[in-house]
């Protein structure tokens, strides 16, 4: 076997049309599309496809992510100014790493997400 990527980041959710709104809207991810007639959709990043997924509708108990998806962005401060302007709650200050920017809220059902931005140069792997 070889795997040769990520197809998608399944994301929780209690209410599919609530969080739709968030990422669709509020975070302006484009939906790629819909899973027939269930509650969940496709939306992407650039370089990952997050399929937001109503829980209880797959036989799943929902549990919100606790560790965050960074979502890639230029200006952090910038971007965290907007989302704030749309009562996106953040958890605390923007870190600064020594090698990024990260500033990290929750979705509607609390699932972690991360603006972040490197600006330190990748090491080369060994």
């Amino acid at each position: 076997m070889e795997i040769t990527g990520v197809d998608f980041v399944a994301v929780p959710t209690r209410d599919f049309e609530k969080a739709s709104h968030f990422y669709s809207d509020v975070l302006g991810l484009p939906c790629s599309g819909r899973w027939g007639d269930m509650p969940a959709a496709e939306f992407e990043t650039g370089n990952l496809t997050i399929a937001l997924m109503q829980s209880d509708a797959f036989g799943l108990e929902f549990h919100p992510h606790r560790v965050p998806i960074a979502l890639h962005v230029e200006d952090v401060e910038a971007a965290r100014t907007q989302l704030e302007s749309q009562g996106v709650r953040f958890v605390a200050e923007t870190i600064d790493s020594g090698v990024c920017l990260q500033a990290i809220f929750e979705d509607p059902d609390g699932n972690v997400l991360d603006l972040h931005h490197r600006y330190a140069p990748k090491k080369p792997q060994a």
